[in-house]
C-alpha cells in the first residue's frame, strides 16, 4: 500500500513543481516590469532561475542528503529529456526555426559544458572546485550576453504587478521547495521497491518531474504558433541546469555518483551534437528530425528502466 502512496505523492509533487514554477516566473516578471527592470535582466535572472528552480531544488536536496546519483542524474536526465521528448515532440507540431547565434554560441557553449562535466565526473566525483569552475563559466556566458545585449529568452509577459503577485511569488517558491523534498523521498522509495538504482530514478522519473515547466512552456508556445521560442528556451534551460544548478550545488556539497553517469553523459553529448547538426541544416528543425530526437529519448528511457 505504501508504494501507491509514494506514486501518488510523486504525481502531486510534479504538479506542484509545474504550478509553483508558473507562479514564480509569471509573478516575478510582472513585479520586475513594475520596478522597470530591463527585460534582458529579467530573462537572464528571474526567468532563468524560475524555470530551473525545480532542478535546483531536487539537486540541492539530494546532494545534501548524500544522494549524488539523484542530484546529478536529475540534471543530466532533464537535459536529455528536454532535447529528446520536449524539443523533438514540439518539432512534430511544426517546424522550428533556428539561428546562427543559437547554434554557434548557445549550442556549442552547452556542448563544451557537457564535455567538461564528463571530464569532471571521470572519477565519479564532483568537487567544490569543479562546481566553482562551472558556476564561473555561467557568469562569463551571461556577462557576454549582457555586453552583446542579446537576451537568452523572449519574454511575453508585459503586464504590471498585481497585489496577488506579491503573494504568488513566494508561494510558488515554497511549492517548488516542498515539492522537491517529497519528490526525492518518494522517488527513492519507489526505486527501491522496483529494484531500480537511484541513478535511473533520478535520470528518468525525477528528471521528467523537474522538466515540467519546460514541457508546459514549449507546448503552450507551439499551440500559439510560436514554434521558434521553444528551441531557445530549451537550450537556455539546459545551459542553466548544467552550469548554474550543478555548479552552485557542487560548490555547496561535494557529490559522488555511480558509473552509469558516463554512458548517460556520452548520450547527452551525442544528442547535443545531433541537435546542433539538425538545427544547422537549413537553419530549422523539421518534423522528421524532431521525430528522430523523440525516438532516441524513448529508447533511452526504455533501456534505463530495463537495465536499471
Amino acid at each position: 500500500m505504501n508504494i501507491y502512496i509514494d506514486i501518488l505523492i510523486i504525481v502531486v509533487c510534479i504538479l506542484a513543481l509545474a504550478k509553483g514554477s508558473t507562479w514564480l516566473v509569471d509573478s516575478s516578471v510582472r513585479i520586475a516590469n513594475s520596478l522597470k527592470i530591463p527585460e534582458l535582466v529579467i530573462g537572464l535572472t528571474i526567468v532563468a532561475f524560475g524555470t530551473s528552480a525545480p532542478e535546483f531544488g531536487v539537486t540541492f536536496l539530494s546532494a545534501m542528503k548524500g544522494i549524488g546519483d539523484i542530484a546529478i542524474g536529475n540534471v543530466v536526465g532533464s537535459n536529455i529529456f528536454n532535447l529528446g521528448f520536449i524539443l523533438g515532440g514540439t518539432a512534430l507540431l511544426g517546424t522550428l526555426n533556428s539561428s546562427k547565434s543559437l547554434v554557434y554560441r548557445d549550442g556549442f557553449f552547452l556542448l563544451s559544458g557537457t564535455i567538461l562535466l564528463t571530464i569532471f565526473l571521470w572519477d565519479l566525483t564532483m568537487t567544490k572546485l569543479e562546481g566553482i569552475i562551472l558556476f564561473t563559466l555561467l557568469f562569463a556566458y551571461l556577462g557576454f550576453l549582457f555586453i552583446k545585449k542579446e537576451p537568452v529568452e523572449e519574454i511575453e509577459i508585459k503586464e504590471k504587478a498585481r497585489k496577488i503577485d506579491y503573494f504568488l511569488m513566494p508561494l510558488g517558491l515554497c511549492l517548488i521547495l516542498v515539492g522537491s523534498h517529497f519528490l526525492v523521498d518518494s522517488s527513492i522509495n519507489v526505486a527501491r521497491v522496483f529494484g531500480m538504482s537511484e541513478w535511473v530514478i533520478g535520470a528518468t522519473i525525477v528528471a521528467f518531474g523537474t522538466s515540467a515547466p519546460e514541457l508546459a512552456t514549449s507546448i503552450t508556445a507551439a499551440s500559439r504558433g510560436h514554434h521558434g521560442l521553444s528551441i531557445g528556451n530549451l537550450i537556455g534551460s539546459d545551459i542553466f541546469n548544467m552550469f548554474g544548478v550543478l555548479g552552485l550545488t557542487g560548490i555547496i556539497q561535494e557529490m559522488h555518483v555511480d558509473l552509469e553517469v558516463k554512458s548517460n553523459l556520452y548520450l547527452l553529448i551525442g544528442m547535443i551534437l545531433l541537435t546542433l547538426f539538425f538545427l544547422r541544416t537549413n537553419w530549422k528543425l523539421s518534423r522528421w528530425e524532431g521525430g528522430v530526437l523523440l525516438i532516441i529519448g524513448v529508447v533511452r528511457w526504455y533501456f534505463s528502466f530495463t537495465t536499471g
